[in-house]
């Protein structure tokens, strides 16, 4: 009997940390069904492009990969299916399925768990084109194998899904559903599996990690997540993102500060400081009570690294409250900060909102604020030359003068700068101390200590 050789398959994930996890399920799911997964869109059978609709800066890439990917299917001279997953095709499939014509099939961020089944009715004629679009309420679970990078030392763990704060500036919950928690057990499961795999460290992930267990009647405690996941001999460090200001607790604090695999790094988006403006926005916080966290953060860790983010330019942001929110930045001295101009996104409460701010206006504010946490940054990391730091080497650096480059516990990846190590005898995936001798406004430059 003559063999078939297995369709080829090549996924291009865009956003956040969340969709990056729903593209490792898909891919996981695909591969256990026989496909081949490949480095490359040309030399794919099928395309799926996982995207992100949260502002309009993400829509615009979105769009642009997936115009790419149709005039690439034009002329290929093999014809790929493509395939358009994600918040974009949730929020906007229906639209867009009869204006480009080169997609075989949108699926919603419900349908993630359901990819093998569409693309199975593919194969086998019962599907033409298709807008599939459900409500978005998809949650993985352990028994989902993501297909992580083979050189993968760092992974993400989604401890939960979708969002009910239901920010006034925010689609996310009609992306992505209501906020759904999974159960401890499982995630503590999948923990243990990425760690057989290799992983050193976990980053915790989701749209409120904080709001973790609400929805659940047992109520389930981040602190006790947090515990047992430190009990997995092989995972060396543990990282927090997106913890929801309204929502960290003493005790989620109290862990993070006794555990000695859980990085001193807490990702706190508080996105304003102005009173006026966080009630704008919903975000369930006072100006008081964001600035008693940090002081309470700082008090039982002194040493923690502290990253925000901000929206500038919001319906409202008068110049009184951006100068207030510019002077909050300055005492605080964030360690990491990122600045969004404000989007303005239909069918969110604040897109219609009155003394809408130009564009022009929005962008001066933002690199205004970007300049002073720059200078910010630069210093808080010039403090750190000469202190000692664990490092995890995560790969050859491609300057002379330092050969690796890896990041320390105060350093997310991707979102934070790096740290470059100069010896040449450190070992990827290993965790060294290293002597900091150097910094810039985003980096750091260090040297082994034997």
């Amino acid at each position: 009997m003559k063999k078939t050789n297995p369709k080829k398959l090549h996924i291009i994930s865009l956003g956040c940390s969340k969709n990056l996890i729903d593209s490792e399920v898909m891919g996981g799911l695909l591969s256990k069904s026989g496909l081949r997964l490949v480095d490359k869109s040309d030399k794919a059978d099928i395309v799926i492009v996982n995207t992100c609709a949260f502002i309009n800066p993400a829509k615009e890439e979105a769009l642009e990969e997936i115009l790419m990917l149709a005039e690439e299917k034009k002329k290929a001279t093999s014809k790929f299916q493509l395939v358009v997953a994600g918040c974009l095709a949730q929020r906007y499939g229906q639209e867009l399925f009869p204006l480009i014509p080169e997609v075989d099939l949108f699926i919603g961020t419900g349908e993630v768990g359901n990819i093998v089944t569409h693309l199975n009715n593919f194969k086998k004629g019962k599907s033409r084109r298709a807008a599939v679009i459900t409500r978005p309420d998809f949650l993985m679970t352990a028994q989902h194998e993501r297909v992580l990078s083979t050189k993968a030392l760092s992974t993400f763990l989604k401890i939960s899904d979708g969002c009910s704060n239901c920010c006034s500036y925010c689609a996310i919950p009609s992306m992505r559903g209501k906020a759904r928690s999974r159960k401890p057990d499982d995630i503590l499961k999948e923990a243990v599996n990425l760690a057989a795999k290799g992983i050193r460290e976990i980053i915790i992930t989701g749209q409120d990690t904080t709001a973790y267990g609400m929805d659940l009647k047992s109520h389930p405690n981040l602190a006790d997540i947090l515990t047992g996941m430190a009990k997995i001999k092989s995972i060396k460090w543990i990282r927090l993102l997106y913890a929801h200001p309204a929502h960290i607790t003493r005790d989620v604090l109290e862990t993070i500060a006794t555990n000695k695999k859980i990085c001193r790094y807490i990702d706190l988006p508080i996105q304003h400081i102005d009173d006026a403006i966080l009630q704008a926005m919903d975000r369930k916080v006072t100006g008081t009570q964001i600035k008693e966290i940090i002081t309470q953060a700082r008090k039982m860790m002194p040493d923690v690294a502290l990253r925000t983010s901000l929206i500038v330019g919001f319906p409202g942001e008068t110049t009184k409250r951006f100068e207030r929110l510019l002077d909050f930045v300055r005492e605080i001295k964030f360690d990491h900060l990122g600045v969004f101009t404000y989007s303005r996104e239909e069918g969110t409460k604040a897109a219609e909102f009155k003394s809408q701010i130009s564009e022009k206006e929005k962008e001066r504010r933002r690199e205004i604020i970007m300049s002073q946490q720059a200078a910010i940054s630069n210093a808080i990391n010039k403090s750190l030359i000469g202190s000692i730091q664990e490092v995890l080497i995560e790969e050859k650096s491609d300057r002379a003068d330092f050969i690796f480059m890896g990041r320390c516990r105060r350093q997310a990846p991707e979102i934070d700068g790096i740290t470059y190590v100069k010896d040449g005898k450190a070992q990827i995936g290993k965790i060294v101390k290293c002597k900091i001798t150097d910094a810039d406004d985003y980096d750091l430059f260090a040297e082994i200590v034997q």
